[in-house]
């Protein structure tokens, strides 16, 4: 029987503290958890980071200084060995929002003096009983619409809050039988194969179909949406993004992994692709753009149910060359 009780409690134990440590004493809550070197990647303009005191300083400390008393409202919580390496590394995947009082400016963000929610994924992975790596990515222009900031255009689906599994059975606390973990991560692995093909000779709803229920829903990023059913999934994201890009790179991920009926991976970055044909409103530039992802998934039965992304959107336009951040708040952050 493998479990991964002991890393999950080391990450729950992390959340507690970190949930509940004020501003000035973060920094030993890193210390107590974390590697001294830690890795921690992040969305822009956060990107990659090393060394725990640098995360706690660049990234929590002005965070939860604007989202006063944060709540950490979490829907899915899982681990597992990353299936992508021979060795044991065990990761720890959590999932849901920050929400807190948005009551003084982030990244320029301007406050809002109400709730705020921050959406949320990130992978741990542990070693030596700390937390030695972190990906952690979240959706900043989410946070930005919420503010009436709105940066992009109108996009192809619906935001929201994005709320957790139908089934409300996401935190898996307690030890899961392997054998459901193999199953979900074929379904992911599955649907890979042929999301990587662009080219399988069936029409996009049955290539699909394939491998999502007809009732899936595509949990998607603010910019893009979500998207309910294969038929609008494919109408409204799936087939606008493979008629906008061309020359997709293979699929390059850092870890995959599964347990129970939950799955998820990230890259840095996933694939890259030239826009061509438009995308979210926005002319073809022509210039090959990185996908920094995060996605979750739930399966039910033998194929996936629903999928919740994480899209580095700041990023990606920032390499065509808008500087999406800097022009929704005026303000430049390097």
């Amino acid at each position: 029987m493998v479990s991964f009780q002991q890393e999950k409690t080391l990450v729950s134990s992390f959340f507690e503290a970190l949930d509940s440590a004020s501003e000035s004493n973060l920094s030993d809550v890193f210390g107590q958890f974390c590697a001294q070197d830690l890795l921690w990647r992040g969305f822009h303009p956060f990107n990659e980071i090393i060394g725990a005191e640098s995360v706690a300083r660049t990234f929590w400390q002005p965070l939860k200084s604007s989202l006063k008393r944060m709540q950490r409202r979490q829907d899915v919580f899982f681990a597992g060995t990353n299936s992508l390496e021979s060795g044991a590394d065990v990761w720890v995947v959590s999932m849901g929002h920050l929400m807190g009082l948005f009551d003084t400016p982030w990244l320029g963000i301007r406050p809002t003096g109400k709730m705020a929610f921050l959406r949320y994924c990130e992978f741990h992975r542990i070693a030596d009983g700390k937390i030695a790596e972190t990906a952690m990515y979240f959706d900043i222009p989410h946070l930005m619409v919420q503010a009436g900031q709105n940066p992009f255009p109108p996009q192809t689906a619906a935001h929201l809050i994005q709320p957790g599994p139908l089934t409300h059975d996401g935190l898996l606390y307690e030890y899961q039988p392997e054998e459901e973990g193999r199953r979900t991560l074929a379904a992911i692995n599955a649907m890979i194969s042929d999301l990587g093909q662009w080219n399988s000779g069936l029409s996009l709803e049955d290539e699909l179909a394939r491998t999502w229920h007809d009732d899936m829903i595509w949990w998607g990023p603010e910019g893009i949406g979500a998207t309910y059913t294969i038929e609008r999934y494919a109408k409204q994201h799936s087939g606008p993004f493979r008629a906008g890009f061309t020359e997709r790179s293979k699929t390059k991920h850092i870890c995959r992994l599964a347990e129970g009926h939950y799955g998820g991976f990230f890259g840095w970055p996933n694939f890259t692709a030239v826009p061509t044909g438009g995308f979210m409103g926005m002319p073809a530039t022509g210039i090959p753009g990185e996908f920094r992802v995060i996605d979750i998934y739930r399966r039910a039965g033998n194929k996936l149910a629903e999928n919740w992304i994480f899209i580095d959107l700041l990023h990606f336009w920032k390499q065509q060359g808008v500087d999406i951040l800097a022009r929704t708040t005026g303000i430049e952050i390097p």
